[in-house]
């Protein structure tokens, strides 16, 4: 049996090396599905939707709601973070170890997973709506 919870965060990135606009700073309103696989359990459910949201889509919230995601290996990462905490102290730039492709980000949250959510549920899939005509899934 599989489940699925959505969650939506907005969050700004840039695509290092694309040859188009997607090399600039931008951002986007997400939607990512988590799909979680699993035994039905004795309450007639594979995971409760509010564990699903305490462990995924809390982590999103924390982690990259409201950021702009930067790879760690952005030529201008110390610059940008320079301008960026000069003006804000909250903390708005998130640095992760890939390019902030939808792709990258699926694989990583499908990675996540399992360190998160209890070991009766396994994440399936990860699919991250860029947009509503764009999307990437990453499975198992």
């Amino acid at each position: 049996m599989i489940v699925t919870r959505y969650h939506d965060i907005s969050c700004g990135h840039r695509i290092v090396g694309h040859p188009g606009k997607c090399r600039l700073i931008h951002g986007h309103n997400y939607r990512i599905h988590f799909h979680c696989e699993g035994d039905i359990a004795h309450l007639g459910m594979v995971v409760d939707f509010g564990v699903i949201k305490a462990t995924m889509c809390e982590w999103l919230e924390k982690n990259w709601d409201h950021k702009l995601l930067l790879w760690n290996e952005d030529p201008i990462l110390d610059d940008l973070k320079s301008i960026v905490d000069k003006y804000d102290t909250m903390g708005s730039v998130e640095t992760v170890s890939f390019n902030p492709t939808a792709e990258n980000m699926a694989q990583y949250l499908l990675e996540l997973g399992p360190i998160l959510l209890p070991g009766s549920v396994k994440l399936k899939s990860v699919l991250v709506e860029e947009t509503r005509k764009c999307s990437a899934l990453a499975e198992c």
